[in-house]
């Protein structure tokens, strides 16, 4: 025996139980964004990070190169003029007086607030300088100035500066009378100024690198939360169908196209649950509806094998209802032949010349004498036009034709009455049947024709004859309507087209 204890422990049990799966779906969908995220910056952000580093490393090395080069190209200039100018002028008669000449060149240097001006021996010792003299009988210790001497060639100089550590570039020209190396003539610049300018542009340059990789990342991430997630959701919501969750409404927050695939999803849950609805209630039904002829046909047989003496009113009675459940269920049992067929994707035609009218009036003919005796009057009168034949499958529509005439008298029989008629419309061929009974609700009128729907009728059946009817007819190209007749009762048409 279970305790009110036990049941309320168990109770709180599940209670837990069905929190938390909520709450591990919650986890589940926040391990799907972040994972999503991780991977749209992996495969977006960082590659646009990359370009950026190499066009930032690239642009930078350009403009390094430019500034040094600039400066490199102006000294060189430079060397080459005073070169020239110094030997022309100042040592045309020799090398006498060379130091003096020399020092009347760096006091005539005009830009020696800039540059440092040097005259060195053959042998890389300062002889003068456009400075001080405090330099004055020093060696600089650079290659330039040997390299101008061995190779009497101009040579230059770019890096640190062997006695202070300060980053200078020199162009070092070399001095010949006769043909002979005599001296040197150097041009020596700091390149502190200049490194701060590369420096300043290099970071301006990664600073606008930066702000354009975070409006990057901005706007990735702003794609992200309005993409990502709602493709999460529309995830999660799309397992929760595949695992048999249906009839859920998600929290449409997005405009566009992802408010629109969130409308489908909702839309497609509440057709799917309201079709499994059905489905399950197809199955009760039917179970209920092949069970009931089976038990009438069981019964009056065990009833009719027990007493063979039975009086011949009885046997008659027990007979027909043998004979009337039995072909009850032989037609559920081809309503779900045939919609077997129409799932499967089976359900095909077997066209040929066909009289229509001959096919329908046939029906009415076999379904007049039962409805009389059930007190229901089949009124039909042919129409006196001869209509020509037309392309169908013979034994498919009069399966419709019997169909809607036992449902008319299943559903509005109890108005006694049933009209049926055939006639030319146009190029279509209209058959029309009515009943007088209590009509459909408008509220069920656009799902009548819907698979194993089966509204408020009491009536037996599968709920799927319309459907099958439907589909009938639309392959045969027509039509297939059901709506409230003026006065009471429903009306079915059914157009097909005839052939020109």
């Amino acid at each position: 025996m279970v305790t009110s204890g036990a049941r309320e422990a168990h109770g709180k049990t599940n209670g837990k139980e069905a929190g938390r799966v909520p709450e591990q779906n919650q986890k589940r969908k926040a391990v799907r964004v972040r994972s999503l995220r991780q991977r749209w910056i992996v495969n977006s952000v960082v590659p646009i990070f990359v370009l950026l580093a190499l066009i930032v490393g690239g642009v930078s090395l350009g403009i390094s190169n430019y500034y040094y080069k600039g400066m490199l190209d102006g000294l060189e200039r430079q060397a080459r003029a005073q070169s020239g100018a110094f030997v022309d002028y100042f040592m045309d008669q020799g090398f006498a007086n060379y130091l003096q000449r020399a020092n009347q060149a760096i006091s005539d240097y005009a830009d020696k607030e800039r540059v440092e001006m040097q005259f060195l021996s053959s042998v890389g010792r300062i002889q003068a300088s456009s400075t001080s003299n405090l330099t004055v009988g020093t060696r600089p210790g650079t290659e330039d100035i040997s390299r101008a001497v061995e190779t009497n060639r101009i040579s230059y100089f770019w890096g640190a500066d062997p006695k202070t550590g300060e980053q200078i570039l020199a162009v070092s020209h070399p001095l010949t009378v006769n043909g002979k190396v005599v001296g040197v003539m150097r041009f020596v610049t700091s390149l502190r100024q200049v490194n701060v300018q590369v420096r300043m542009t290099v970071l301006a340059m990664v600073l606008v690198a930066a702000l354009c990789m975070l409006l990057v990342l901005s706007s990735n991430l702003i794609f992200i939360n309005n993409v990502v997630e709602p493709v999460a959701v529309v995830s999660d919501a799309a397992k929760r169908i595949s695992q048999g969750s249906y009839g859920f409404t998600l929290e449409n927050k997005y405009t566009g196209e992802l408010g629109e695939l969130v409308d489908n999803i909702n839309d497609m849950s509440a057709k799917i649950g309201l079709n499994e609805k059905m489905r399950s209630e197809f199955v009760s039904s039917v179970s209920h509806e092949l069970r009931t002829p089976l038990t009438a046909i069981s019964g009056w047989g065990e009833t009719l094998l027990a007493d063979p003496d039975r009086d011949a009113v009885q046997l008659h009675r027990g007979l027909r209802i043998i004979v009337n459940e039995s072909r009850r269920l032989s037609t559920m049992v081809e309503e779900l032949l045939e919609f077997s067929k129409m799932e499967d994707g089976r359900f095909t035609l077997q066209l040929e010349d066909m009289d229509l009218q001959a096919e329908f009036e046939d029906a009415v003919f076999t379904y007049r004498e039962l409805f009389r005796q059930e007190g229901i009057e089949l009124h039909y009168e042919p129409g006196v036009e001869i209509l020509p034949a037309i392309s169908g499958d013979p034994e498919r529509l009069k399966q419709v034709f019997c169909n809607v005439l036992d449902n008319a008298a299943k559903h509005g029989g109890s108005g006694k009455r049933i009209d049926v008629s055939a006639a030319r419309e146009g190029n279509s061929f209209v058959i029309r049947v009515r009943d007088y009974g209590p009509g459909i609700p408008e509220a069920e009128l656009p799902f009548v024709k819907q698979k194993f729907y089966k509204g408020s009728s009491k009536a037996r059946g599968s709920g799927i004859g319309l459907a099958v009817c439907d589909e009938i007819m639309r392959l045969h190209n027509g039509t297939f309507d059901i709506a409230n007749a003026s006065g009471g009762g429903a009306v079915v048409t059914m157009t097909l087209p005839m052939d020109k």
